[in-house]
């Protein structure tokens, strides 16, 4: 029973340590894992694209298939020890996450604006989302940058614990593959289209319970939670993204401001829905607004999964020993 009880608490220990370095380092400048796990995953798309839902499908079973079993081997590897297990978890963590780095990114963007510099804005907004830059101006510009807080929120740190939660190890780098594989080939482009519909809907329904939590946590940290609940219930069902919808409509709500509307990717023209219509206009002070909100929203999400972790290990172990009892 130790054991086990120790064993339970090494996501919690483990989870803090990750974000901890993630807030003093940000994301490894160099030998990334994420971005060998893209380079892999590019080399087995050479290998087996065709314009075809199942390859795609293949693809993805391929490549997310392998990060779990790495995962999975590496946490078995180290099960029996608290401490390298703990480490273990602390490193994943640090690997999947990019709270500090999407921080630093929508701030440069921000200084940018204030500055006046829209060039040097619209230059660095490639780096945090996939935007037609010179189509923006300064306030669509803040408007993208918060939406993409928002959404990153979810995908980059939130969605990551609540799997690490759930399945330590191979549920942090899991979840962190699918993203990824998303966002390589998700998109609706004449390549991907069919290739990429399994990636796509696999993304949707991992970051399906990591979107909802995002939302109820901004909801509670953003200081106006009637109206974060009020705009995730009247304006997520409108988005085209069943995650993101209620991530962007809860932080419009939160921070009191309207996003959503018309943008652009790739040449493409979207006409997306307005969320928080009664909400102001985003200004430039808004990102710094998102970007504490996102940290208080990590914050939380630390304490509700590790806390989860604890709890269901206490519930298991008192269960186990009832039918010991008996």
């Amino acid at each position: 029973m130790p054991g086990r009880s120790r064993a339970t608490g090494v996501f919690a220990y483990g989870a803090a340590a990750g974000l901890a370095v993630d807030l003093v380092l940000g994301d490894p400048r160099r030998g990334h894992p994420v971005a060998a796990f893209g380079r892999a995953a590019a080399a087995v798309e050479r290998r087996l694209h065709h314009d075809h839902r199942g390859w795609g499908a293949l693809h993805a079973a391929v490549c997310a298939g392998s990060a779990v079993a790495l995962g999975a081997l590496a946490a078995r590897a180290v099960r029996d020890r608290p401490a390298a297990s703990a480490a273990l978890t602390a490193a994943s963590v640090w690997a999947v996450v990019g709270g500090t780095t999407l921080g630093r990114e929508a701030r440069a963007i921000g200084g940018a604006l204030a500055a006046g510099d829209l060039e040097a804005a619209r230059e660095r907004l490639p780096h945090l989302c996939g935007r037609d830059p010179q189509s923006l101006d300064g306030p669509a510009t803040a408007r993208a940058v918060v939406e993409s807080v928002a959404e990153n929120t979810s995908d980059a740190v939130v969605g990551a614990l609540f799997w690490g939660a759930v399945a330590g190890v191979p549920g942090l780098v899991g979840f962190r593959a699918v993203n990824t594989l998303d966002a390589m080939v998700g998109h609706t482009s004449p390549r991907y289209r069919r290739f990429g519909w399994a990636s796509a809907r696999l993304d949707d329904l991992a970051g399906w319970p990591g979107a909802r939590l995002t939302a109820v946590l901004a909801a509670v940290a953003g200081g106006n939670p009637r109206g974060a609940v009020r705009a995730w219930r009247a304006d997520a069902p409108k988005h085209p993204s069943p995650n993101a919808g209620p991530v962007e409509a809860s932080f419009a709500g939160a921070l009191g401001v309207r996003l959503g509307g018309t943008l652009s990717y790739g040449g493409r023209v979207e006409h997306r829905p307005v969320l928080n219509g009664a909400g102001r206009a985003v200004e430039v002070a808004d990102i710094e607004r998102a970007v504490a909100l996102s940290r208080r929203v990590t914050a939380l999400a630390l304490v509700v999964c590790a806390g989860g972790r604890l709890i269901t290990g206490a519930v298991g172990r008192r269960e186990r020993g009832r039918r010991g009892d008996a």
